[in-house]
């Protein structure tokens, strides 16, 4: 999967929009104009890295001890981490882009949650 793949995927889960911010970034949120949440940021054109939610910590600091992602940059704690696309399989990047819509989706009140269907 290439970094637009994993992007175009992100756009597809419910409820989701993206907005260009943080030095180019596209940073992908769940929820409604006024509330929403961040979560994957996919570092500017070409980098490859998206930065993203984990469903918990434990699962965080484990992918980081194998060497399978690294401590999210300016998210370091709550589980977020950051990896490069091209080194992760496409059905490992769809489930985890959906674990982190999912989680961050859950974040919102009941009312958002409920007009995203």
């Amino acid at each position: 999967m290439t970094p637009s793949e994993a992007e175009a995927y992100a756009l597809s889960l419910p409820g989701t929009f993206m907005v260009v911010q943080w030095m180019g970034s596209h940073v992908c949120k769940v929820g409604t104009a006024d509330k929403n949440k961040v979560f994957a940021i996919f570092a500017g054109e070409g980098e490859g890295r998206v930065t993203l939610k984990c469903a918990d910590e434990e699962t965080a600091r484990f992918l980081i001890e194998i060497g399978a992602a690294t401590k999210a940059p300016h998210l370091p704690r709550g589980g977020w981490i950051a990896l490069n696309v091209a080194d992760v399989g496409d059905e490992e990047m769809r489930e985890r882009l959906m674990t982190s819509h999912a989680v961050l989706k859950a974040s919102l009140p009941k009312s958002v949650q409920a007009a995203l269907g």
